[in-house]
């Protein structure tokens, strides 16, 4: 990786479209989905009428498959300036090549969401279970070679960092000398329910069933929640994070907070769940509505 990146520079665009005004971010993993067709606003994108509620999304496209820059400029111009993209780096960073990857892998990327410079959070470094203590410096190298102005959040999911002995420690250790948050990944909802469907069964195989580790630091947190797929079942999983949430924005803090659920068209639903108890707690968030209006079942 080279300095070359510090050539690259930031897009000022002026856009028209409006995010709900909300004192911290709250998205999903994805900005489209069939169940979600009649409960948005209006508009002729997806993203586009998604925005219009949420203000942020985990970029799990980026992970998969590279856009093109065209892509990216599209996309930049369907949200406002206040919208965020927490795009995660290619699986070949992450997962193929552990956080070494060639420089010029790195720069191209880079290059390519360059539209979207303006509206970015911090990259999502997700790291797989196989990324243990022993690749912690590949870690460190590729963090600190990231050019200004571009930041990271980091999820782990080896073992050893969430047994509070000599691994975690380093980990939590580096990551504070960088300013970097760890995401926080609470699946207890998802992993609390009856595997009695493809959808949870599906879910409960991807997704790490892992403690709940929070390390404070400046950086704005990064909250990953994948809920239990009975509604009312996740009130008191989120009750916690409700009051760490309200008490963030009450100091000035603007987490990040993703909502999942093992069938992320049921996204929706727990998310105003969310705005409820925040709303109740802190009055001033704003509660958010969708349509209520269901799709019928098939009909996408």
């Amino acid at each position: 990786m080279t300095c070359e990146f510090d050539s690259l520079h930031l897009l000022r665009n002026i856009y028209h479209y409006e995010t709900m005004n909300l004192p911290y971010f709250l998205g999903c993993p994805q900005w489209q989905h069939p169940a979600w067709n009649s409960r948005l606003p209006a508009g002729a994108k997806p993203l586009e009428r998604y925005s219009q509620v949420l203000n942020c999304v985990e970029g799990n496209t980026t992970f998969y498959a590279t856009p093109t820059q065209a892509q990216c400029a599209l996309w930049r111009s369907q949200v406002s300036s206040e919208f965020r993209f927490l795009l995660k780096f290619p699986r070949s960073v992450t997962h193929e090549h552990l956080m070494a990857p060639p420089g010029k892998m790195v720069q191209e990327f880079l290059e390519i969401v360059l539209p979207l410079n303006d509206v970015l959070g911090p990259f999502l470094l997700q790291l797989p279970a196989a990324f243990g203590p022993q690749h912690l410096d590949n870690l460190w190298r590729f963090m600190d070679r990231l050019p200004s102005p571009f930041t990271s959040t980091v999820e782990v999911r080896h073992p050893a960092f969430f047994q509070k002995g000599d691994a975690e420690r380093v980990l939590n250790r580096g990551l504070r000398e960088r300013n970097c948050a760890r995401v926080c990944l609470d699946s207890r909802g998802l992993f609390a329910a009856k595997a009695d469907s493809p959808s949870i069964i599906d879910a409960q195989r991807k997704k790490p069933n892992v403690p709940v580790h929070l390390l404070p630091v400046d950086a704005p947190p990064v909250i990953r929640y994948i809920g239990h797929p009975d509604l009312d079942s996740n009130r008191e999983y989120l009750a916690p994070w409700v009051e760490r949430v309200a008490s963030w924005i009450e100091q000035g803090v603007r987490p990040f907070v993703f909502i999942h659920m093992p069938d992320n068209g049921d996204a929706l639903n727990l998310v105003t769940l969310w705005s409820t108890m925040l709303n109740e707690r802190l009055p001033e968030t704003p509660l958010l509505h969708f349509n209520e209006k269901q799709p019928q079942m098939g009909l996408f």
